[in-house]
């Protein structure tokens, strides 16, 4: 063998499971199985549940109070050395559990080789994560809220301003832009609720199941649990280190969340368009062309439509990860981090971007007036203004129908016609059918809960506003 060959190679003996082994890892096999690259974002929960765990040791009679105090100051100074950059990552040791272990025993000496008593890295990095994943969940939370906030703030803003509601894209009926924010706000509410949903399930504790069987040492999962903030432990140690649905619930969370900024998104695209001219963006949330120097691109709002498919794919690659499995822990679980982490920071890259964008939208009230009265938004109120003086609905819309049908051959909306003209479809109509054709007045009829008019957009402000105070 080279030396370059045996420099490349890890021999036995320097691994922590290295005893039953007889030859040195080989150095591909070594970098292919090593997750050090990307785990090492977990250091500070893993720093965090060692200290909890070495607690409960000592707490128990495992370890010493000394020992326990050994280890917790040696902790906190691999936790120092890491976050002041004097910390050398190595892949021989395979992940972020190892590398803070043999620190520890460096800094500490063999007092550091009892802290992994009475656990594995099964249940460490299944803690691990849901450590990192709860903590992510909080800082989540809070940018959806601003998020919300930003919503809240742009509808009450908008209230009264008119804008074509739409079905197949095509003209319907006249809503405000205050109640079309609304909407997307309804979507935001779920997404919450999921997370939130989503985080009782991630705060369950899987320390203490060890490998897979639990372990033969007098540990007190209770305690540990409630030093790391869980809500209890888990039931079944089976279970404990194979389980990864919190992280697949998460990722499912993720994948609606960015399908409704999808499609917030596809309606800003539009709306910024020349087509539309519904609404304008700040130039700090838009690029230009390095040809077409009148051009100013909604680059954010694509960008994130774009990257929902990259958080879709995510989730289908954890669903696949899990799906053949059989209990307990697999190596197969490592390939768990990557689809997750990417996703967490996907999801809050794109919802600072949105909480930081919504308020600064400015509406092109006129623009989007002007489209409303295209497309006879207003043919369904005189429908209802005809059920009302007693024609069914059915001959009511049969009527309207006719009266568009004139509209469209004449190049004139509903509310452009005259008296008279409007009486040669149906003599039920009067002098009071111009209240109705008015967009102002189509709003304004649907002053009920959930509907268009500015009064009730205000008022589902004003619950929503109070729902987040709660």
């Amino acid at each position: 063998m080279t030396d370059q060959k045996k420099s490349d190679q890890t021999t036995s003996s320097e691994k922590p499971w290295g005893g039953r082994f007889s030859e040195p890892t080989d150095a591909f096999v070594e970098k292919f199985t090593a997750s050090v690259g990307f785990d090492q974002r977990l250091y500070h929960h893993d720093i965090t549940g060692s200290i909890a765990h070495a607690t409960m040791l000592a707490e128990v009679g495992v370890l010493t109070n000394d020992e326990r105090d050994q280890i917790v100051e040696g902790l906190k100074g691999v936790k120092a050395d890491i976050e002041s950059g004097n910390f050398q990552w190595s892949v021989s040791l395979e992940d972020v559990h190892m590398n803070i272990e043999a620190r520890l025993t460096d800094r500490i000496g063999i007092t550091g080789k009892k802290l992994h008593t009475g656990r594995s890295r099964n249940d460490q990095v299944a803690t691990d994560i849901r450590l990192y994943l709860r903590d992510e969940i909080d800082v989540i939370a809070e940018e959806l809220k601003r998020l919300q906030a930003g919503l809240l703030d742009l509808a009450e803003r908008e209230a009264e301003t008119i804008m074509p509601g739409f079905t197949h894209l095509q003209t319907a009926q006249p809503v405000t832009f205050g109640h079309h924010l609304l909407a997307w706000y309804e979507m935001l509410v779920r997404d919450a609720e999921r997370l939130q949903d989503c985080r009782k399930r991630v705060n369950v504790m899987p320390l203490g199941a060890a490998a897979l069987a639990g372990t033969t040492y007098p540990i007190d999962r209770a305690l540990t649990a409630r030093l790391l903030g869980f809500d209890r432990p888990t039931e079944n140690s089976l279970d404990s280190v194979s389980d990864r649905d919190f992280a697949i619930e998460f990722c499912s969370f993720s994948a609606l969340l960015m399908t409704h900024l999808s499609r917030f998104s596809e309606e800003l695209v539009l709306w910024t368009s020349a087509q539309f001219d519904f609404i304008d963006l700040p130039d700090r949330f838009c690029t230009g062309s390095s040809i077409m120097p009148q051009k100013k691109n909604p680059d954010v709002p694509e960008l994130v439509r774009g990257k929902t498919g990259r958080v879709n794919g995510h989730l289908v690659s954890l669903l696949t990860l899990m799906k053949s499995q059989p209990l307990a822990y697999n190596k197969d679980n490592q390939e768990d981090k990557e689809p997750l982490f990417d996703t967490v920071d996907t999801i809050k890259g794109c919802l600072k971007a949105y909480a930081d964008m919504i308020p600064a939208i400015r509406s092109k009230a006129d623009n989007m007036r002007v489209a409303a009265k295209r497309g006879f938004s207003t043919a369904t109120d005189l429908a209802d203004y005809l059920v009302k003086k007693g024609v069914p609905f059915r001959d009511a819309h049969e009527i309207v129908g006719k009266s568009v049908a004139f509209g469209v051959a004449e190049g004139r909306d509903l509310s452009d016609m005259t008296l008279e003209e409007l009486k040669q479809f149906s003599d039920h109509i009067g002098e009071d059918v111009f209240d109705v054709l008015t967009l102002e007045g189509s709003v304004q009829a649907r002053n009920h809960l959930g509907g268009t008019a500015p009064d009730q957009v205000r008022a589902a402000i004003g619950r929503a506003r109070g729902s987040q105070l709660d």
